[in-house]
């Protein structure tokens, strides 16, 4: 016979499970005071997760980018165990308006001028500075910005060049979910024309691997119009296992620049 324990036990139980969890590592779960006693307590790296909202093909989500990159900006931090993760940067370049091209061809798609997403991440870093952190980092989630991340990174270590604070563009983030998660792919028999560039069988396995409510699982099957229906590559066969294998890729790669970026010499 299964036995169900009463309410109190379960409240008890979840309570006790939240409090081995211990703190958050996302700066809009906590309190002021517990973002000073971070800080005070050695978590000086501060990671700026940047993702975007953008047409991810008929499967898949408009805002795949940003629950991907809060995810494993969460579990880098976790890893690193230093750092805090910033709310995640939604509202990024994608191209123009009038004429449209790319991806604000389609329907739901942000964008916003270069300028202004570049200021943006500036105004942030520069509060972040102000409140005790020490490395301010970038990762970005879509591969259009990181131009943008390197240059905002560059021009606040000019500006900063008189002090021990430091801003990074961790281009390993982005590398390692791309051409390298391509490659491991490409090892285990699938092609590049499968694998793809947006919406295909690698982006669509990460996206299963974070969150499967993500992906409309009952679209893969349907026929593949490609560009015309923003897909460059095949979904078909995409799974949460294969994406485990680029979530752990992106995890260890940037984990290990972040701490070769902020070592401090």
């Amino acid at each position: 016979m299964t036995r169900f324990l009463p309410f109190a036990a379960l409240f008890a139980c979840a309570l006790s499970a939240l409090a081995h969890a211990g703190p958050s590592v996302y700066l809009e779960d906590l309190t002021w005071t517990e973002v000073r006693d971070a800080v005070h307590g050695g978590k000086t790296t501060i990671i700026v997760p940047v993702g975007g909202t953008e047409q991810n093909g008929p499967h898949m989500v408009l805002g795949k980018h940003n629950v991907r990159v809060h995810v494993l900006a969460g579990r880098i931090a976790a890893a690193l165990g230093n750092a805090l993760v910033a709310p995640v940067v939604a509202y990024v370049p994608e191209g123009p308006v009038n004429p449209p091209t790319a991806h604000m061809r389609f329907p739901g798609t942000i964008t916003v001028p270069v300028d202004a997403f570049e200021k943006v991440l500036e105004s942030a870093a520069r509060g972040f500075r102000l409140h005790g952190f020490k490395d301010v980092v970038f990762i970005g989630d879509h591969g259009g910005y990181g131009k943008s991340l390197r240059e905002v990174a560059a021009r606040l270590d000019r500006e900063w060049a008189a002090t021990s604070v430091r801003a990074h563009a961790i281009d390993e983030y982005y590398r390692a979910g791309d051409a390298e998660f391509a490659q491991l792919l490409r090892a285990k028999g699938y092609s590049q024309a499968e694998i793809g560039t947006h919406a295909g069988l690698a982006d669509t396995s990460l996206a299963l691997a974070i969150d499967p409510s993500l992906v409309r699982e009952d679209r893969l099957g349907a026929p593949n119009r490609g560009p015309a229906d923003g897909v460059h590559g095949d979904p078909k066969r995409a799974s949460a296992e294969l994406g485990r294998l680029g979530v752990d890729l992106v995890v260890d790669r940037t984990v290990a620049a972040i701490r070769k970026a902020t070592a401090r010499r």
